[in-house]
């Protein structure tokens, strides 16, 4: 591991809050020569509206603007990000369906990024977004500089999930047994309660036993709910 690694490595990963890690993260960022820094977190839960965090040191008119005018919705690169985890360059192509929402960035000094996104063992999503106002990014910067960044991104999810995540998804910390785990596996394949007693060869009521205790952890309101729920955070 490189020595630019490992400092920042033993930071990032020792700090206990969010704000002081991102300090480091932005740090980083600015001695990769990058002005700006931007981390995402969505998270796998609730299905219908999933939790959304996000921290950044962009200029503070447009951090106003990006949340009253909703542009989470309609940014590419998040669309992207959720999608792939393959980096995303900045370019008037990946803005071409939203130009209004592109040249506004661009007067606010967002002229130039670069984005990747990373995924955890929860189901959770994490992107950083390097940029800068200057200096396009060039292929030649990126096969010299490629391997930290996409580093960064790793160790940006890794640390801001262990900071976040019990507090934005306590459900992250649930354990279910092996037999409560495969009555749900079998529940999301669509089986009954009584296909699941034949396949497991173990009783109906047996069955219903551990769904009943599977709903309890997880919060759900029924046994569907809970299947979605437990393959969300990948636990069956």
């Amino acid at each position: 591991m490189e020595i630019w690694q490992e400092l920042h490595m033993q930071f990032l990963l020792g700090v206990g809050s969010e704000s002081a890690f991102f300090s480091d993260l932005a740090k980083a960022a600015k001695e990769l020569g990058f002005e700006y820094c931007a981390y995402g977190m969505r998270l796998p839960v609730p299905v219908s509206k999933p939790k959304i965090y996000m921290i950044n040191n962009y200029p503070g008119n447009w951090q106003k603007r990006y949340e009253q005018e909703n542009y989470l919705a309609i940014d590419p690169t998040v669309a992207h990000a959720i999608q792939s985890v393959a980096p995303i360059l900045w370019s008037d192509r990946v803005f071409s369906s939203c130009r209004p929402f592109w040249e506004e960035a661009k007067s606010h000094g967002l002229n130039h990024g670069w984005g990747k996104s990373s995924y955890d063992a929860k189901g959770a999503g994490g992107m950083l977004t390097l940029a800068r106002s200057e200096d396009q990014i060039s292929a030649s910067e990126l096969q010299y500089l490629g391997i930290r960044m996409s580093w960064l991104v790793h160790v940006a999810h890794e640390g801001m999930s262990r900071i976040l995540m019990g507090k934005l998804m306590p459900e992250a910390e649930i354990e279910l047994s092996p037999r409560e785990a495969e009555v749900l596996r079998w529940t999301a394949e669509g089986k009954t309660s009584s296909e699941v007693s034949e396949i497991l060869k173990i009783s109906e009521r047996t069955v219903n036993f551990h769904v009943n205790n599977a709903l309890v952890k997880l919060g759900a309101a029924n046994k569907t709910a809970a299947a979605i729920k437990a393959f969300m955070l990948r636990l069956i």
